[in-house]
């Protein structure tokens, strides 16, 4: 979902709030809930093997305002408690499996006298290490790159802090704090990649990290110009696959497409191309693309470590400090009445361009990439 604020901006954009729930605005400090980790076997008042009537009762009668499978009759399912900051997800038999914590909104969750929630991600990992070697269990690397302890049942994330500025709107802030999901003994040995985890949230497409988020040099990047709607570097819109690969003069690192009418189990219709990721130049193509219809390049985007810079009026897009990126954007913005456009997770953007400034992690911190869109694109994140 896109949302164009035009006049009174700023208003609006407090409002919008990037189409999420924020309860962290009116929360005044101590307000969060602290819970206890008993590994495996409860977090806070949530015991693993829970339904979801004695989840909600735990939690004072809270509503899953955001869920998928609750009540379906199968069993899998996950919820959404946005009072608490809080997912529950159900397996098979309808008992409570993983419980993931939200960074900005969530139960400030302890193991021992380790706080696992909203924290510096680098200090979390040492505490962690140190624990870990002190009860004689492993710690191993997920996914984002984050610690994972099967023993404890605890696969810990990160997520970009967010903030208010004194006028009482929303901002992105250039730090990241740490979220987790705890998980009850059935899914600790590969809690991302199990079911009914992956239904929640599928990372099986998501390029793994193995722990380090280093940032290319600005003199090392490539400098790309770019015509709104039109092209970003050498990649003009409409562009087929092998003529990008051959404006980049490199091969995809990754590709991922969809079948037009189900699962690639089903083996119905032929696998359509989505997207390309290009690691080498720090850029991935998306693709327009459906039935008997040839996929040409719709979008490009420009990874915050290691992609080019594209310049806009001036402002260096990528690799900057977002709270830079988005002032000097906003501050664009204010002098010349122009709308505001924000796209999914925030991404800030100026009307009539179909450019988002997007976010890309690096280690604690976060640097700003772009996504550069034709005019008939619609932005899902």
């Amino acid at each position: 979902m896109i949302y164009k604020i035009t006049g009174g901006w700023r208003q609006g954009y407090a409002e919008q709030s990037w189409g999420v729930a924020v309860h962290w605005w009116t929360r005044k400090p101590g307000d969060r809930a602290e819970w206890v980790l008993e590994p495996l076997v409860e977090v806070g008042p949530l015991r693993f093997g829970m339904n979801p009537d004695e989840v909600a009762s735990a939690l004072d009668g809270a509503v899953a305002h955001v869920s998928q499978g609750l009540g379906s009759g199968s069993g899998i399912g996950w919820g959404y408690y946005t009072d608490w900051g809080v997912t529950a997800i159900y397996g098979e038999d309808d008992g409570l499996v993983a419980v993931a914590i939200d960074a900005m909104d969530g139960p400030l969750v302890r193991l021992g006298d380790i706080g696992l929630i909203a924290r510096v991600p680098s200090e979390v990992r040492a505490d962690i290490q140190d624990l870990a070697l002190r009860q004689g269990v492993s710690v191993r690397v997920n996914w984002s790159g984050d610690p994972e302890v099967e023993a404890w049942g605890v696969s810990l994330g990160a997520a970009q802090e967010r903030g208010l500025t004194p006028e009482g709107y929303t901002q992105r802030l250039d730090t990241m704090i740490t979220n987790a999901l705890l998980v009850g003994p059935e899914l600790a040995k590969n809690p991302f990649g199990s079911e009914p985890v992956i239904r929640w949230r599928d990372v099986r497409d998501e390029p793994p990290n193995v722990g380090a988020w280093p940032v290319r040099a600005e003199q090392e990047r490539q400098h790309w110009d770019w015509t709104p709607l039109e092209n970003v570097g050498p990649l003009r819109f409409g562009m087929k696959p092998q003529e990008v690969a051959a404006a980049l003069s490199d091969e995809p690192t990754t590709r991922h497409g969809r079948y037009p009418f189900g699962r690639s189990w089903e083996g119905l219709g032929q696998w359509i191309l989505g997207e390309e990721r290009f690691d080498r130049v720090g850029v991935t193509a998306h693709y327009s693309s459906g039935y008997n219809w040839p996929p040409t390049l719709g979008a490009v985007t420009i990874h915050g470590r290691t992609g080019p810079q594209v310049e806009f009026s001036g402002i260096p897009l990528i690799g900057m400090a977002v709270s830079a990126v988005d002032t000097a954007l906003i501050q664009h913005i204010e002098e010349r009445d122009l709308g505001l456009v924000i796209g999914c997770g925030g991404d800030l953007g100026v009307d009539g361009l179909n450019m988002y400034v997007r976010t890309c992690r690096a280690g604690d911190t976060v640097v700003s990439g772009a996504r550069f869109c034709q005019a008939q694109w619609e932005d899902h994140g």
